[in-house]
């Protein structure tokens, strides 16, 4: 299905004006839908389903079909409370477990159909950065802070002042996780405590220099493990909700005194959090005692908020004709600049892109439009690597790269469109089965052949127009005689396109 193909967020929406962010989390399932209004925010409703996904994955890397089961049946839910929101008014992003299943591409497309909307994987520096943004949006303050998210399957930890995040990191140990495999058999004891603290302290021990107390004056927890630690604490009165180490050794001797998970009985302890709470505590205790955290008190502010602020900002980006506004758009020149991009070349090239797309698909949303010049500006950051097979390395670098507002969905579909910038279109076939990526490739591919001599180029000397699947490119007898070399590339172009079976390619005047 070609997600790129949407409407303006408002059209046929029957809730213009509202927003919704859908966290598919490795322990929960939450959908927000929320409004921002002259930059203020005000939640509308928000729906949270236990889905324990994390739990699903099997001793290969595989999502279980039970685990797959849950996630389809909470995704149809959110689908029916979504009914009427067009499709630019929403965005799905999974997070740890996705990234670590190797079945992900299956679950997705049958995931995507039970939502009916597109679902990206994100990087765990890219749901670093999303928490942060819902944490200072929500909870301003001008004090250096330190955000800590503790997931299912991954532990965020972020350092920023005001609304802007300095350091970003993901750590893979979360609460499932870790429960699992120290709690699996649903007892409590002192060494299975002792153990998970010893493996929680090595998977952070990373972050130790960068995210010591030095750096920070507050320390703020954001979503689950966080809020439900501080529920417990406050219902037993032994804080005001603030998470410390006292307290957080309390916690531990009422679970060994217990013995066993399904004897836990305290006070604010939900049952949706019973089967993971030792793993979090675990975490807990390591994260404030290596790190130097008094008292970790509940942020306001979450990924699902951080989402929809980010879909605010492309919405306004793109309503504004801002590239600029997108935080894509400054990551792009980030990788630029860090991979030595000819930037002359690149804005040639997007410019020729971007008129040949304009005429052929003038329907095409402006998400697709965006990410064909970004393929234009990114389509030689290989050329850092090598200049032989430079499409190969560019691919490969967009898809491994942590680029801020990209997720891992996005970035490897530019990452197929840099990939088939030059050479045969097999490499590529299974995505050129989408005609809009076909289009864009095709593009692409005519834009880097009218300035291969990297050079100065008229805009208008090339003419596509589209019927159909077949394109016709046209230009003047004089072009013709003048170029004899590009007119050598363009026909072997066409060579290419009829051995593709996507797109027919053909030459006229």
């Amino acid at each position: 299905m070609d997600w790129t193909q949407t409407r303006p967020a408002d059209l046929d929406s029957r809730w213009p004006g509202q927003l919704a962010g859908i966290d598919m989390g490795s322990n929960s399932f939450r959908l927000e839908i929320g409004q921002v209004i002259k930059g203020r925010y005000r939640r509308v409703d928000y729906l949270k389903e236990t889905v324990r996904l994390g739990a699903g994955l099997d001793a290969d890397g595989l999502l279980t079909e039970e685990a797959t089961q849950r996630g389809l049946a909470c995704l149809a839910r959110f689908a029916k409370r979504l009914d009427g929101f067009s499709p630019q008014q929403v965005r799905a992003v999974a997070t740890q477990t996705l990234r670590e299943a190797r079945n992900r591409d299956a679950f997705l497309a049958r995931a995507q159909l039970a939502l009916g909307l597109p679902i990206e994987v994100i990087s765990g520096r890219e749901e670093a950065r999303l928490i942060y943004a819902g944490v200072a949006r929500l909870q301003p303050s001008s004090a250096p802070r330190l955000v800590v998210d503790i997931g299912g399957r991954s532990t965020e930890m972020i350092l920023g002042k005001e609304r802007q995040p300095h350091r970003a990191e993901s750590f893979r140990v979360g609460s499932v996780s870790l429960s699992m495999k120290y709690f699996g058999d649903g007892r409590f004891t002192e060494e299975a405590f002792h153990q998970a603290q010893i493996a929680a302290g090595a998977e952070l021990e990373e972050g130790l220099e960068p995210f010591a107390r030095v750096h920070w004056q507050e320390a703020l927890g954001s979503s689950g493990t966080v809020g439900a630690v501080s529920q417990l604490l406050a219902a037993s009165a032994i804080t005001d909700g603030a998470v410390t180490p006292d307290g957080l050794r309390w916690l531990i001797e009422q679970c060994l005194r217990a013995g066993r998970v399904d004897q836990l009985d305290l006070p604010g302890l939900k049952e949706d959090r019973r089967a993971v709470i030792a793993g979090g505590i675990a975490i807990l205790y390591t994260l404030t005692t290596q790190f130097g955290i008094n008292a970790l008190l509940p942020a306001r502010g979450a990924l699902r908020q951080g989402v929809i602020f980010d879909l605010d900002e492309r919405i306004q980006a793109t309503a504004l004709h801002q590239d600029g506004h997108d935080v894509r758009d400054a990551s792009v020149r980030e990788l630029q600049r860090r991979f030595i991009v000819d930037i002359n070349q690149a804005k040639r090239v997007s410019a020729i892109a971007e008129r040949l797309y304009a005429s052929v698909r003038p329907d095409a949303s402006a998400e697709a439009r965006r990410e064909l010049l970004w393929a234009c500006a990114l389509h030689e950051i290989g050329m850092m690597v090598s200049h032989h097979d430079h499409h190969r390395h560019s691919a490969y670098l967009l898809g491994h790269v942590d680029a801020a507002g990209f997720s891992q969905s996005q970035l490897k579909r530019l990452g197929e469109l840099v990939l088939g910038q030059r050479g045969g279109l097999r490499k590529i076939e299974g995505s050129l089965a989408q005609l809009d990526f076909a289009w864009q490739v095709l593009c692409l591919r005519l834009a880097i052949i009218k300035c291969h001599a990297r050079g100065e180029v008229v805009l208008d000397a090339l003419d596509l127009q589209r019927n159909g699947a077949q394109a016709m490119l046209r230009f003047s007898r004089e072009w013709e005689q003048a170029n004899p070399r590009k007119l050598h590339q363009i026909r072997e172009e066409v060579d290419a396109w009829s051995r593709s079976g996507a797109l027919r390619l053909e030459l006229g005047r």
